[in-house]
């Protein structure tokens, strides 16, 4: 049993990340329609960078927390401005085919500064294991857990109160509506990806505390996928949800695989599982809004 809940926390923190990951996804999804394939290289870059101002440029690590946001915000405004902005009114298709080229050109600039070897952060929580119920819990997992939280609130919060976060809900309900009551929609699509760049920075960092960085970390973009669809493309709280889902999913079904069947490598393939047949009975997902087409 205890090796069972073991997963269980463990599978919770990394969900937790997941569900960082997968709030880039949406945001820029339900200002722009458009589907990010890069958000995992952007998950890497941002804990590249933040690694580079640690172990390189040898700062504290909140200061290189905070200059990683900041550059984050800019390569969000610069991804839009440059890439994106250009791609307006053309088919959907052509704009989710330039995020995937994105995805391409920045894991190659990783693996041209940074190469492809396992880079390790400086420890910044002391190592010593919490014990939670009997169970012995890295102090960075509980941190990581409880920012991925209070982030979640504050989002929350940002959309549900604040003028810009009212501004962003409203683009991504009707884009002609809110042009028309003055809303910038370029600002709001700009702002999107700005916070989509920061946020999955945030989940890079911490990541790259727990298991390390490595230019494979933008892999996660995938993994994070099956969340994003489970939650539904339009739903914060989906997004939370399915990355908790998955990340407690995999782990768990991962270990059983192993114990009673021998097998690895379940973990890739068990979201996708499940995804598959949550979608065949719900296929707009969890908390997806269902579209309704008038003739």
């Amino acid at each position: 049993m205890d090796y069972y809940l073991q997963l269980l926390v463990s599978g919770l923190v990394i969900g937790s990340i997941y569900s960082l990951v997968a709030l880039g996804f949406v945001i820029i999804y339900k200002a722009t329609k458009v589907v990010n394939f890069a958000q995992g290289e952007l998950v890497m870059v941002g804990a590249y960078i933040c690694f580079s101002l640690t172990v390189q440029a040898k700062l504290p690590f909140l200061a290189a927390f905070f200059l990683t946001l900041g550059f984050s915000f800019i390569l969000g405004i610069a991804i839009e401005r440059l890439i994106l902005r250009p791609m307006i009114g053309e088919p959907i298709i052509s704009v989710i085919m330039v995020t995937i080229g994105l995805s391409s050109v920045l894991k190659s600039l990783v693996q041209l500064f940074w190469g492809t070897q396992i880079q390790v952060f400086p420890p910044v929580l002391p190592q010593e294991p919490v014990m939670i119920a009997g169970l012995p819990v890295a102090p960075v997992y509980l941190a990581a857990f409880a920012l991925s939280i209070i982030l979640f609130l504050i989002f929350s919060a940002f959309f549900k109160y604040s003028r810009l976060g009212i501004a962003m809900r409203a683009t991504a309900f009707d884009q002609q509506a809110a042009a028309s009551m003055g809303i910038g929609i370029k600002n709001i699509f700009a702002l999107s990806w700005c916070i989509a760049a920061m946020v999955s920075s945030i989940g890079g960092v911490i990541l790259g505390n727990i298991n390390g960085i490595n230019a494979q970390l933008g892999h996660l973009g995938l993994k994070v996928f099956p969340a994003v669809i489970l939650g539904g493309l339009d739903s914060l709280l989906g997004a939370a949800l399915g990355g908790l889902i998955i990340g407690v999913l995999e782990n768990v079904c991962d270990g059983a695989a192993k114990e009673f069947l021998g097998l690895g490598g379940f973990k890739d393939v068990a979201a996708f599982i499940f995804l598959v047949i949550i979608l065949m009975i719900k296929p707009y997902g969890l908390f997806g809004a269902r579209e309704i087409e008038r003739v």
